[in-house]
Parts: C-alpha cells; sequence; structure tokens
C-alpha cells in the first residue's frame, strides 16, 4: 500500500506516525517544507520517499507539486494529522481520485462555526454562538449571547488566540488581540470541567476511545504562566459522569460522517451535570496524548492507528491497566535554564510509576509557554489508583521547578 503522508517530521510526535504505517508495510511517501536532512531520525528511517514544498499552507501549489512528483502513480491514502493540513489532504484525495474525507467534510471539522451548525441540527448541545467577521459583528454576537463569552479563531487549533471576556473592556482586549483573524467564533462561556472523547475509528465505528481530564481547563492554564498544567488520561472510562460525553461524542461522529483514523473532541461538563460539546478535529490530540494512551493500555496506538488505516481494522489487543498524567513544567525566569529542583525527591518517592521525563536540560534556551503546551518539559506518571496519580502529579507541579536566566 502507498501512502502520501503530509509533514511527516513535526509536530514531534508525527514521526511515531510514519513509523507505525511503515510497521504495517506501507511505502510512505512524505510531503514537508523542511529539508529531509531535517527530518527526525524515525521519520527519515520509515519514509519511502519525500518531496520537499515551499509551503504547506500554499494549497495550489503543493497539490501541482506533489501530482508532478508522483508523475501518475496511484496512492493508496492521503494522510495529514495536524489541524493546519486537514483541508489539504482532502484537495490531494480529490486531486489524486484517492478515496477518504472530502473537501467539505474537511472544511467542516475546521470550520468551527459550521461545525457547530451541522452538530445542532442533529441535536447536539453546543454553546450559543455566532460568526463574527469585523468589529461590529463581535460586539452585535457579544450582546445577543451575553457574558461571559469567548472569541477564538473560526479554524484554530487547541487555545491559541483564545480570548475569555467578562465584560464589554475584556471584549475589546480580545477584539485587538484577534484583530489579524478574518473569522472568528463568538460563543458562550461554558462553565465546568473539560474532557477530551479521543478515539480510533473504522469505517465511522469506534474500536478504541480515550477520556483526558484537564486540570485545569486549558484556557486558565494559558493565562497564567505559573500553572503547572496537567493532562490526566483516565483508567476507568465507565465512570457515571463520563456516560454524557462518551454519548456525545459518538453522535457528534455520526453526525460529522467520520470514516477512519483519530478524532480529538473536547467536552464540558457543568456542575447540574449537563454536558456540552466544544470542538472537534478530524485528528489526534496533541502534547504527546497518544503516548499517553500507549502508557495507559500497554499498547502501540500509533500501529493501531495505521492498522486501520491501511487494513480497516485494528488487531492488537489492550487492556486500561492505568490512570496516566503529564504535568506540564514552565521555567522561572528568562533565558536559558540554569537550574532544576525537586527532581531527585520525586524520582526517590515516584521512581516506578514515573514513566518518561523529557524536561528541557540545564543550558537550553527555555520555550515560549504561550505558544506550546509542552512549554519546558514534562513528567509522564501512572498508576492504577486515580487519587494516587492526582496526589503525585500534584506533588510534581508543587516541588518541581525550573529556573532560567
Amino acid at each position: 500500500m502507498d501512502v502520501l503522508f503530509l509533514s511527516p517530521g513535526f509536530p514531534s510526535e508525527i514521526p511515531e506516525f510514519v513509523r507505525g504505517l511503515s510497521t504495517v508495510g506501507a511505502r510512505v511517501w512524505g510531503v514537508g517544507a523542511e529539508p529531509v536532512g531535517t527530518l527526525p531520525q524515525t521519520a527519515r528511517r520509515h519514509l519511502h520517499a519525500y518531496l520537499q514544498v515551499p509551503s504547506l499552507l500554499d494549497e495550489l501549489d503543493t497539490v501541482a507539486r506533489i501530482r508532478r512528483w508522483l508523475g501518475g502513480r496511484q496512492m493508496d491514502r492521503v494522510e495529514a494529522l495536524t489541524e493546519y493540513q486537514v483541508v489539504l489532504a482532502a484537495r490531494l484525495r480529490e486531486a489524486l481520485g484517492v478515496s477518504g474525507m472530502s473537501v467539505d467534510q474537511a472544511e467542516t471539522f475546521r470550520d468551527k462555526e459550521k461545525m457547530k451548525q451541522v452538530l445542532d441540527r442533529a441535536g447536539i448541545r453546543t454553546p450559543r454562538h455566532m460568526r463574527a467577521t469585523t468589529v461590529g459583528e463581535v460586539r452585535d454576537a457579544a450582546e445577543r449571547i451575553g457574558y461571559p463569552l469567548i472569541v477564538k479563531p473560526i479554524d484554530g487549533a487547541g487555545s491559541a488566540h483564545t480570548f475569555r471576556c467578562n465584560d464589554g473592556k475584556e471584549l475589546e482586549v480580545a477584539i485587538a488581540g484577534t484583530r489579524q483573524v478574518p473569522h472568528v467564533s463568538v460563543e458562550e462561556f461554558v462553565d465546568g470541567e473539560e474532557f477530551t472523547f479521543d478515539t480510533l475509528t473504522s469505517k465511522g465505528q469506534i474500536q478504541y476511545h480515550n477520556i483526558a481530564w484537564y486540570r485545569p481547563r486549558p484556557l486558565i492554564a494559558r493565562t497564567n504562566e505559573w500553572i503547572s498544567p496537567q493532562v490526566i488520561a483516565l483508567r476507568d472510562v465507565t465512570q457515571p459522569h463520563l456516560a454524557g460525553g462518551v454519548a456525545m461524542g459518538q453522535k457528534v461522529i455520526d453526525a460529522l460522517g467520520f470514516q477512519d483514523g483519530f478524532t480529538h473532541m473536547e467536552w464540558y461538563r457543568k456542575a447540574n451535570g449537563e454536558v456540552v460539546f466544544g470542538e472537534i478535529g478530524a485528528r489526534p490530540p496533541g502534547a504527546r496524548q497518544v503516548d499517553q494512551m500507549n502508557y495507559a493500555c500497554d499498547f502501540d496506538s500509533f500501529v493501531g492507528w495505521a492498522e486501520i488505516v491501511c487494513a480497516g481494522r485494528m488487531t492488537q489487543p489492550w487492556q486500561r491497566t492505568y490512570n496516566v498524567a503529564t504535568v506540564f513544567k514552565r521555567a522561572h525566569g528568562q533565558g536559558r535554564i540554569v537550574a532544576i529542583a525537586g527532581l531527585a525527591g520525586l524520582r526517590r518517592d515516584f521512581g516506578q510509576h514515573i514513566v518518561w521525563e523529557n524536561l528541557l536540560p540545564v543550558g537550553a534556551q527555555r520555550r515560549n509557554w504561550l505558544q506550546t503546551l509542552l512549554s519546558d518539559g514534562f513528567l509522564v506518571l501512572r498508576h492504577p489508583e486515580l487519587a494516587k496519580t492526582v496526589e503525585m502529579a500534584d506533588r510534581i507541579g508543587r516541588e518541581l521547578k525550573l529556573y532560567a536566566r
């Protein structure tokens, strides 16, 4: 099987999907903007061929270059696992005569207003929402929806350029912060806990699902540098308070007509038990959450995804054994990392439960915490009991410190 794969080297977990395809016997034809020599070794090792293009954002040029490169060679699949290439992949399927998600479906996943309109018609509870393209329309939408509310890009990813507004003054800050965004969604702020519903789906049927709990919800974590955000993949996904989210997730996939691959949905549970849809992507979750699934169930979901793409089924056995917490750390200060404190004690107390340490080393330039949830690194731990997992994650948040100068 020949698979055309967009952006095989970025973000950091994507090369593992290339490995998954190669593992199940596919020839992977990679296309990206980076020189082949700069791709991670895992990607290079498992690619059959690679085409460098000037920019994946220039869809017409990229499609033309790929058609010339392939020279009439038929592809069996076209895959893209990052938010910004979902529509490009659909255009390539159309141009190359490959089955899979259509341009219209892809645009529905990318356009949050169009997405919510489809789900509204399906009877799924979404936040009250309006599309806005001018400052006047943003203010009018705010008046109709009422405060508190959220202003965010129609086709954004994660919580980037997302603003909570409690009043007109904060709305003006949001307007200024999204001035370069051509289309925004103005929507009701839903006060509640935030979870994910992530699936591996084949022919529209969910083969595996994961629920992760955000502590705190991403919008809060994105606006307070001192917070060490946590994402916890839950072992027990049958808990009664999660049932509404699971049922909603299947309805969302049905309404949007999703067929094969990964989906990543975010949803809210209000204090009164009401379940509200957030958004969904036709892609896996980022911030190494796919690795969390592997640690939780002791299987290889990168290969599981590849099996679905190439053969329409996932054959690996898996069992939910652990809760898995990832704790992201942000250094104190600016510049380069000069010290890491508290790690030795945490290793001593939790060593058998810490499964992955991925902190920036001393001497490394700290990252811009506003641009990446990975921040200045993270620790991943797992434990069968949720209370113990939370206790350990909270201690890491308090005691592990990185300093920059």
